[in-house]
């Protein structure tokens, strides 16, 4: 059996446990919480290096990415390189992968339209194959890298212009405390009124779950969501805000989807590689031996 630890900086309300056959290899997949505390985090992950086949790295990104480079966050770093024996990843391979064909699969198989839409990505650098891919669809895509992030309430209005304000601004960014530019514990749990008109502006909002709760309006009628990690809780709340259809990029595992760090640690269980060789031809390989296709779910 391979075994998948998925350690988070978020909640730890979100804790979940699935045991599942892939390929015919037994799963044993848990993801565990730490409540916006890094030093917990270090915990578990030493306590558990080498006793599982692989981390994901969850409620945070150990890079940003824009216009084909990365930018390392330096407290992320510091708890992945914890795990000495055991790998662990953050979901970047399959954000570059898996996420960046849901925009066609949801035109060709779905029929979903986004010429003329009004989109927001709440963080083009968390998702930035899936944000030129939305761009590319003809939409009219607002970026809200500086709005979630740093609070300063101006949408980005092109991927372009994020890869040229990335050089200035992520090399800071990244070396600021995670947690003053992502909700991580606690506050994963609260909704705050700012920025709703961009939320109200918008026909489709897509990104990272816990961003788009953050700000999340009373009122989401007939909106789109695509994102991540949402357990039962979450699409009962979107449900009651009336949010039209929701799509997740990564598949539901006993009732819920897990976010991409995990899926991404199943896939190198499958690979049997080391984690410096493998390539997204790999991860695609595998997309599409399992058949991972997005979750669509009409709420309302």
């Amino acid at each position: 059996m391979k075994r998948v630890l998925g350690v988070s900086l978020g909640s730890s309300k979100r804790d979940h446990i699935v045991e599942t056959k892939m390929l015919g290899i037994d799963f044993h997949i848990e993801r565990v919480g730490t409540d916006g505390n890094p030093a917990k985090a270090i915990e578990i992950i030493k306590e558990n290096d080498g006793k599982v086949d692989c981390f994901g790295l969850g409620g945070a990104d150990l890079y940003l990415q824009a216009g084909g480079r990365k930018y390392l966050i330096r407290d992320v770093a510091r708890i992945a390189s914890a795990a000495r024996l055991t790998p662990i990843v953050d979901g970047g391979g399959l954000k570059n992968t898996l996420e960046s064909k849901v925009v066609e699969y949801l035109i060709k198989k779905r029929g979903m339209v986004f010429a003329d839409k009004n989109v927001l990505v709440v963080s083009a650098v968390d998702r930035f194959r899936l944000s030129e891919s939305l761009e590319a669809a003809g939409g009219n895509v607002y970026f809200g890298d500086l709005i979630f992030s740093l609070g300063i309430p101006i949408p980005v209005k092109s991927t372009q212009m994020v890869a040229a304000l990335a050089p200035i601004i992520l090399p800071i960014v990244c070396r600021l405390p995670f947690k003053y530019i992502y909700p991580t514990g606690k506050k994963q749990d609260s909704i705050s009124r700012r920025y709703m008109r961009f939320y109200n502006w918008a026909d489709i909002i897509a990104g990272d779950f816990h961003f788009i709760r953050r700000y999340m309006p009373e009122t989401m009628e007939g909106k789109t969501i695509i994102t991540n990690t949402v357990t039962a809780d979450d699409i009962s709340l979107l449900r009651k805000r009336g949010v039209k259809t929701l799509v997740t990029t990564t598949p539901e595992l006993n009732g819920r989807s897990f976010g991409a760090n995990v899926i991404e640690a199943i896939l190198v269980c499958l690979c049997e590689k080391p984690l410096t060789e493998i390539k997204e031809t790999d991860y695609e390989d595998y997309i599409e031996r399992l058949r991972l296709e997005p979750r669509v779910e009409i709420l309302n």
